[in-house]
């Protein structure tokens, strides 16, 4: 199709529409930035209310005008991909202020940390946060469990217009339904089943520990796939033992969740065959285990032995895998062998339909099916027709280059941003690593992430956590001149 045929086909974003569903968004972002400000006085730390209330009265404010604007309930696809980066970055900048006035940090450092919530990365600039008010650190999980929780429900707005990854995340019900009701009964689901899984990694934890406030932080952060822990040693405060409750979490929460929706109503037989059948949930298990190996492999020998060697290399691959974060001791000790396999890891990340970042392992079976394809094809007789297929579904050609495009597009962000680390003076595989966490979202740290860190790097890395977050194509679309400009479509 030639250029001038697609400018005449494309529309720009309807401002009426942008402005109706963010002030609603707005709005849903008062209503949970109010749950820190009562957990402040809940916790005995009432005089910190204000601070808490700024991200909630300003968004009611500025945003019950715009809800009630009338506009249309079928969205165009750059309107919903404009409207899910903006509801990130929205929700960043209204906890920025907070988190710095109770952090003691600049403000730059404010937006990362706000920026490391909401994406659920869990990278940080804090030097501690053993000194900082509880109702400071319930608000750093409280903005990743949110964070997590709303990526998930907001992924079929990314994905419905993709045929695959639509029937991976959920099968619409009428066929009528527009973005907003099917985006709705997707929610329902989802939001039931990360309560459930919530509120049985708190009892475990709660149970494994014994300390209930360390159980609720972690259990936010580790179904969500964050990994802000309350703690300066992570995990390593608590010992393996806790941790891999902690982790084993972690864990489930990058599974696809509509995969548990899907078991919980098969009946009790089918139920184990349902999540035995799912091919990323099998991938993910082999990915944490051969990361795992390959860990145990590189590392030197421990006081422990061998035993304690291959336990500390399972819990590090859990947490690298499904893009958590938390970690059991400083990784600037790890030889290079173990930062590239922990990067890779960590860019394949977890399930579509999970909280877990990467570039999905979904698109990695892609990858895999497309190349399975071209040597069946290279040994075929030219006549032959070989058709991909994935879990007994036919592949179409729009899913295989969708997911070559995303994941040379999440190289290309690591690529790039890696560049500017190396060009202000940091080793190549430290920064490497650093840029591959904070694209995938991942939140471990090989010590570049600290108070000393330049203000550019550290918007670059704000940017790799977003650009991750959103899947870097919906970040390409909002800042794409043809989204605001041009020719819009009618209102109705």
């Amino acid at each position: 199709m030639a250029n001038g045929q697609i400018d005449t086909l494309r529309h720009a974003l309807r401002w009426r529409v942008l402005l109706k569903y963010l002030g609603v968004l707005g709005l849903v972002l008062a209503a949970l930035d109010a749950v820190p400000l009562l957990a402040a006085i809940v916790l005995g730390e009432a005089v910190l209310a204000p601070v808490f209330a700024m991200p909630v009265v300003v968004p009611v404010v500025l945003c019950l005008p715009l809800a009630r604007l009338q506009a249309p309930q079928r969205l165009q696809l750059n309107e919903a991909f404009t409207i899910v980066v903006l509801s990130f970055v929205l929700g960043a900048l209204a906890m920025s202020w907070p988190l710095a006035a109770l952090g003691g940090q600049t403000w730059v450092d404010g937006l990362f940390e706000a920026v490391s919530g909401i994406t659920t990365t869990g990278l940080s600039t804090l030097a501690t946060v053993e000194d900082k008010p509880q109702s400071f650190l319930f608000a750093r999980a409280w903005l990743q469990w949110y964070g997590g929780l709303g990526i998930v429900v907001l992924s079929l707005a990314l994905f419905m217009h993709n045929g695959l990854f639509a029937r991976q995340l959920m099968e619409t019900e009428a066929a009528g339904e527009t973005l907003v009701s099917s985006t709705w009964v997707y929610a329902r689901r989802i939001l039931a089943v990360y309560a459930v899984l919530t509120m049985a990694a708190v009892a475990a934890i709660w149970l494994a520990t014994g300390d209930a406030f360390g159980a609720l932080v972690h259990a936010l952060a580790a179904v969500s796939t964050g990994g802000f822990s309350s703690f300066d040693a992570s995990l390593g405060h608590w010992g393996a033992g806790p941790a891999g409750v902690v982790l084993a979490f972690a864990l489930l929460g990058a599974v696809a969740l509509p995969l548990y929706h899907r078991a919980w109503h098969e009946d009790r037989w089918r139920a184990p065959r349902t999540l035995a059948r799912d091919a990323e949930l099998r991938l993910l298990l082999a990915a944490t285990a051969l990361t795992t190996g390959l860990l145990w492999l590189w590392m030197p020998a421990g006081e422990g032995g061998a035993g304690a060697n291959l336990a500390d290399a399972l819990l590090l691959a859990m947490s690298a895998q499904s893009t958590t974060g938390f970690a059991l001791e400083p990784l600037a000790t790890l030889d290079d062998a173990s930062k590239l396999t922990l990067a890779a890891s960590m860019l394949a990340g977890g399930s579509v339909g999970s909280t877990a970042g990467g570039f999905k392992l979904l698109r990695l079976l892609l990858l895999l099916r497309m190349l399975q394809l071209v040597l069946a094809r290279a040994a075929a007789p030219r006549h032959a027709v070989i058709e991909p297929r994935l879990d007994g579904r036919r592949l179409d050609d729009e899913d295989l280059w969708r997911a070559l495009l995303i994941i040379l597009l999440y190289v290309l962000v690591v690529f790039l941003s890696w560049l500017v680390f190396v060009a202000h003076g940091y080793d190549g595989v430290d920064a490497l690593f650093e840029v591959v966490s904070a694209t995938a979202t991942v939140g471990l740290s090989a010590g570049i992430a600290r108070p000393e860190l330049e203000p550019l790097l550290k918007l670059v890395l704000c940017f790799d956590m977003l650009a991750g977050r959103v899947e870097i194509f919906a970040l390409l679309v909002v800042l794409h001149p043809g989204t605001w400009f041009g020719k819009r479509a009618e209102a109705a």
